[in-house]
């Protein structure tokens, strides 16, 4: 990577109090184009607040976020869904008793053209249906009817539901919390390939997970979150799961560690 190569998501100094608790203290952040870059750190550690100020659900007191060269200040989730950001949650954030066209399109449904959508309200339902079959054959998923219900699914194809959502709409970053956590083996191995063919489309993704085989098989760089900050920047060619592990709990001291890369890796 190129010393210059300029950040599609980043923060500064970012700072999250709640009266004497602070979750967020002076945090940073880098993510680069094309990337998948794994967010780890020990429970309590303040990744999931720094996370959710990346994605808008939570306001910081302080620090700014820019999204290029953009410096952008999310109010909600909304603001960030308009600057390309998706996030995938761990709840999927789906509607089981819907079919997997309608929770594709839950909170952007399209309207018929004409009279028909703009007075009578009528959706777009053939058109959503078409869209969202191309969009899971793209990515690989292979569920064979667009009206099959949600409810029905099996745990992965309902991540990768998720998932295809956050790639339709996501132009610049996918954030996605712990997407292997409730899945098995094989179910969490079809969700790592889905990662991968977001990242050979050229977007990057943020993955946040506590399971380090999962981390060091599809992650291009680790970010190490401890007592409400960054404290390192890994690479899983150059460190091993257990000293990842050592940097995150405070067994090993970042400043002993020469091979940390910087910030914006050269």
């Amino acid at each position: 990577m190129s010393a210059a190569r300029e950040s599609v998501l980043s923060a500064r100094g970012l700072v999250k109090r709640y009266g004497n608790v602070t979750a967020i203290d002076g945090a940073d952040f880098d993510l680069f184009p094309g990337e998948v870059l794994a967010v780890v750190g020990d429970n309590g550690a303040g990744k999931s607040s720094l996370i959710k100020a990346l994605s808008g659900a939570l306001v910081p007191d302080a620090g700014e976020i820019r999204v290029g060269t953009e410096r952008v200040h999310f109010r909600g989730p909304l603001d960030a869904r308009k600057h390309g950001i998706e996030t995938v949650y761990q709840d999927l954030a789906l509607t089981p008793a819907q079919d997997i066209a309608s929770n594709l399109f839950l909170g952007r449904e399209r309207r018929l053209p004409g009279l028909r959508g703009s007075v009578l309200r009528m959706l777009d339902v053939g058109g959503m249906r078409d869209e969202a079959e191309k969009v899971l054959r793209d990515l690989g998923i292979g569920i064979r009817s667009m009206t099959q219900l949600v409810e029905t699914l099996s745990g992965g194809q309902r991540q990768g539901i998720a998932v295809a959502r956050a790639a339709a709409f996501g132009t610049r970053v996918v954030i996605m919390d712990e997407p292997t956590a409730a899945l098995g083996v094989t179910e969490s191995g079809k969700v790592l390939e889905l990662i991968g063919r977001l990242r050979e489309r050229g977007l990057p993704v943020v993955l946040i997970s506590h399971n380090m085989p999962h981390v060091f098989e599809i992650a291009d760089r680790v970010h190490v979150h401890r007592l409400g900050k960054r404290i390192a920047v890994v690479s899983p060619r150059t460190h091993t799961m257990n000293e990842v592990v050592g940097l995150l709990t405070g067994a090993v001291r970042p400043d002993d560690d020469h091979r940390l890369q910087p910030s914006n890796p050269g």
